[in-house]
Order: structure tokens, then sequence, then C-alpha cells
């Protein structure tokens, strides 16, 4: 899931390959070049259609951060390589490598030893994404089997830092299916597996950046502002596509980000518009506001052009 828009990929199964915990990664950080994550301004968000595969097109591209999907393909074989982070990063830009804490689709290698090995980690399936499911990602196994792994990969890439989709999982995972577990205790377990990121990565590479996607409401818990170094956030003006976000739901989503961001965090800004005067009020309103913006598609599929 990518919030308002989910990828489709056409793709074999793949056996899962054996991750080993990242204790044998470069610990240093990566080669020195893009400028400091509190001085972004300008970003893309691409998840997939990369052309042949490849990162030449997002090397070219004049934004100062690159949001990416750890693989080219959703499979661990597919893993994008140090040596392309590299190039891309020599760009200049900062490089952020995306994946999911609270759910897993369908496509990704690691779904069917999940669903063969440890059926009862899987939960409801989201109901506008049949291919997605939700987790127990407060259980070791998913750590062990899923998160870790994603993490070291991001670290031994040389990724500047991780970007976390589905932190809403605390807030969509039926109640029925984890007896005994509240709303508030899953927003706390979200938090937990935040924090247990952060302490991992960092423990590796300090100054690894830790960005969640959504929830900002998840500040008000204890250890969580400490642990991250920003968040990006969807639909703050415009939903998918082109219609404005006005419920209640986005003044609070804002104001918690704007939160954050008095906190010293840097907030990464995407929203779905095609208009051109939508794509300029939402641009003008980063500026207002002095967080990074990206107008895009929903499928998060290209390049989309920086704010002017």
């Amino acid at each position: 899931m990518r919030g308002a828009g989910v990828r489709s990929f056409l793709h074999a199964g793949v056996a899962m390959a054996t991750l080993a915990s990242c204790a044998s990664c470069a610990t240093g950080s990566p080669a020195a070049g893009p400028r400091g994550l509190g001085e972004i301004s300008t970003f893309t968000y691409v998840l997939e259609k990369y052309p042949k595969g490849r990162l030449d097109e997002l090397a070219r591209a004049p934004h100062q951060l690159a949001i990416i999907d750890l693989s080219r393909d959703g499979t661990v074989k597919g893993y994008f390589t140090r040596e392309e982070i590299a190039r891309l990063r020599g760009s200049g830009k900062k490089v952020l490598a995306y994946f999911e804490i609270g759910s897993i689709e369908e496509f990704r290698t690691e779904y069917r030893p999940l669903r063969d090995r440890h059926a009862d980690l899987l939960l409801n399936v989201w109901k506008d994404w049949p291919d997605e499911h939700f987790v127990k990602y407060w259980d070791p196994r998913w750590w062990d089997q899923v998160v870790r792994p994603r993490v070291d990969q991001a670290l031994r890439a040389g990724f500047d830092g991780v970007y976390l989709d589905t932190p809403l999982a605390y807030e969509e995972i039926d109640l029925a299916r984890v007896p005994g577990r509240t709303r508030d205790r899953l927003a706390r377990d979200m938090v937990d597996l935040i924090v247990r990121i952060s302490a991992y990565a960092k423990r590796s590479r300090p100054g690894f950046a830790v960005l969640p996607q959504n929830s900002p409401e998840l500040r008000h818990h204890p250890g969580y502002t400490r642990a991250i170094d920003g968040i990006g956030m969807e639909e703050l003006f415009f939903k998918a596509t082109d219609d404005p976000c006005d419920e209640e739901w986005c003044g609070e989503n804002l104001a918690n980000a704007m939160a954050l961001r008095r906190q010293g965090k840097v907030v990464l800004a995407t929203d779905y518009a095609s208009s051109a005067a939508n794509v300029m009020n939402a641009c003008s309103r980063y500026r207002k506001l002095g967080i990074a913006g990206n107008v895009t598609t929903v499928a998060l599929d290209r390049i989309s052009p920086p704010c002017r």
C-alpha cells in the first residue's frame, strides 16, 4: 500500500532468500554528497516502472531527495545494489528506501513463506487493496523474517535512510482478530516497532534517517518523536486525485505534522493532483509552511516536476 495508491507487479514466485543480520554491513556513512535532510525542499517519490529496472532517469532529475522501493520489482532478487544507490546519491540526492512495516503485499518475496509457515501473522485484508494483508507487527517473527532483513538491506545498499509505510495498520486491524489488544495498545506496539527500527539502524550507522509515513498522531506516544528524523505525509491538501482534503482528519494531520516540524523534524508532503491550478496551490502551501513538497500521480510511477 502507498496510502492512496497501490502498485501492481508482474512477478514470478521467488523463494525467500536467507538474509543475515547486518552485523557485517558497512558501518560507515555512504560516500559524501547529498545535503542534510533538513535542507531538503524538493523530492520525488517513485515506487515502480523504473525504466529497464534502472535509476538513470532519477539520477538526472533535479530533485534533492528520492524515495524509491528497496527493490526494482518487489522481490528480494530485485533489490537495488550498493553500486546503483551510490550512482543515484552521486547525483547529489539523498535516497530513502521505501518499505512497509504494518502490512505485506502478496507480490513480495516474503509473503509466501509467511503464508506457508507463519500464517497466524497474517490478519485482515485491507478492504481497498485485496492483495495486501495487515500483520501482527509486534510479533518477534515479523521482525526477524521481514523488518530486520529489510533494514539490513537498506544499510547494506547504502541508502541514506528508510521511509516506513503503513504505521496506520494500528487503525485498520480488525480487533476481533487480535483478542486482548485495544486500539491504544496497537498504537503503542507500532511506536515500539518504529523505535526499534531506529535504534537498530542508528547503531550500525549513526545519522541514518528514519521517516514513517502518515499517522503523525503517534507523536503523542513517548519515544516516537525522538526516534524519527522526519515524517512523510500524504494528502495534506489534495486526495487522489484533485480532491481537496477538507475533512476534519485533514486538519488534524496537518496540525500534528507541523507540531513535528516545530520539533525539528523534516516533513515530506505528497499530494495527488494533476490540474495546474491544484499543483500550484499545493506548492504554494508547501512554501508557506516551510516543508518539502511533491505533487504527483497516485500510481507513484513517474518523476514529478519539482515545485517552483
